[in-house]
């Protein structure tokens, strides 16, 4: 069967570093780093004391006082990411299909404040059971994607992908692999989360996965840096509307970039440590340039996982290496999580977001705090420290690696 080209045609962002596409765009060119000590919660007591938190939201410029006592932070994220995105694409729901109009979501954890806030209360009263009726429904993975098509109506696919870190770049290869077969027009994809509170900082914390660079925040996330210790935990989300090419043409939308292919792979090998290898980075950035029929020298940026921590960062510059051979000495990588944190299941989409605008204006955003060169990393490779470079992006790759082995690739083209 012949398959249908896809396109993107919406974006929308709330991150720690830009509360809109724009500043979240303007922050990532300018290097802006958008970690600070937690506002949440007396982090005091804690080894880490510091994350990439939301600034400056307030629940209530964007739902009514009843909404905001149903929606857990991940799905207000998840909402209002898509708002965005829907107001850039110009989508008028009444000439289009909303049967053929699907919302697929990503989210690693879902509504951990929630399950944490009401499982506290519990454990402090006097045992009986008063938890607020929305606690399930807050909680759930699944329920951002529910939210966001009971709003706009939207009777298509509908479903959350949960993979850990690779949770949104898992789905928007699922809104890409739908569309591509003909059974949707239009999907809303993307993902979210807000996992910065005692248990997810103790969480990450009591696994040693968090940088513990309490007297210097904004620094912290360094990947590819000789000093890295550990990652630092983001909240937001982002939103993408992938789009079947001749529908976008009919209607005369504006076209972002075409994703062009996909890959998934696993690395079969620990709970939570990479391959050292990279044995299932490398597979799986094979799979996402087969799947696109493409060469390994048509890519000229690669967004990387580049978490920051002393294993990741060293498997996934391998398997860059082993997949692009003298090719990966051209190639611009940079890991936006630098500036932005971990965002777990929604890291995928803000950086496939920011590859998407790095194919649009031919801008890499940088990878910054580099401040020592680490003999492990091959000189030769452009990891675009500490300041955007202008080139010709003529094809984008995203990588997101997850917690299970989980392994998740998607190219992104200019059209």
């Amino acid at each position: 069967m012949e398959l249908k080209r896809v396109v993107i045609t919406g974006l929308g962002a709330i991150t720690p570093i830009g509360n809109n596409l724009e500043d979240y765009w303007n922050a990532l060119k300018e290097g802006k780093s958008g970690a600070a000590p937690i506002t949440q919660f007396d982090a005091s007591k804690f080894k880490t004391q510091f994350a990439c938190e939301v600034k400056g939201y307030d629940p209530n410029e964007h739902f009514d006082r009843k909404e905001v006592r149903k929606l857990d932070l991940f799905s207000q994220y998840a909402m209002v990411s898509t708002d965005e995105a829907m107001i850039d694409s110009k989508i008028d729901l009444e000439s289009v299909d909303v049967d053929r109009f699907g919302v697929i979501w990503g989210a690693g954890i879902g509504g951990l404040k929630t399950f944490q806030e009401e499982c506290t209360a519990f454990a402090n009263g006097d045992g009986t059971p008063r938890f607020n009726p929305f606690f399930i429904p807050k909680m759930i993975a699944d329920i951002a994607p529910g939210h966001i098509s009971i709003k706009y109506g939207l009777r298509g696919p509908n479903f959350t992908t949960v993979s850990a870190c690779a949770s949104s770049t898992n789905a928007i290869i699922d809104a890409f692999t739908y569309i591509r077969l003909g059974r949707m027009d239009l999907c809303i994809t993307g993902g979210s989360e807000a996992a910065v509170c005692e248990a997810g900082i103790g969480g990450f914390n009591a696994l040693q996965a968090l940088s513990k660079r309490n007297d210097d925040p904004a620094t912290a996330s360094r990947p590819f840096d000789a000093e890295r210790d550990g990652f630092v935990l983001g909240d937001g989300g982002g939103a993408l509307i992938l789009e079947e090419y001749e529908h976008a043409k009919a209607r005369g939308a504006k076209i972002y970039a075409e994703v062009i292919g996909s890959g998934l792979s696993a690395d079969a090998h620990h709970m939570t440590a990479p391959h050292p290898d990279g044995l299932g980075a490398r597979n799986v950035m094979k799979n996402a340039i087969e799947d696109a029929g493409i060469s390994p020298t048509d890519i000229d940026y690669i967004n990387v996982h580049g978490t920051s921590t002393p294993l990741g960062d060293v498997a996934e510059a391998k398997a860059i290496k082993e997949v692009f051979g003298e090719h990966a000495y051209s190639l611009n990588i940079s890991s936006t999580k630098s500036m932005t944190g971990h965002l777990l299941g929604a890291a995928g989409a803000i950086e496939s977001i920011a590859s998407v605008l790095a194919v649009a204006n031919d801008i890499v955003p940088p990878t910054i705090n580099h401040f020592n060169d680490d003999a492990d990393f091959d000189p030769k490779l452009n990891f675009t420290f500490n300041k955007a470079q202008e080139r010709t992006v003529r094809a984008a790759l995203s990588n997101t690696f997850g917690f299970g082995g989980h392994n998740a690739s998607v190219i992104f083209k200019k059209i």
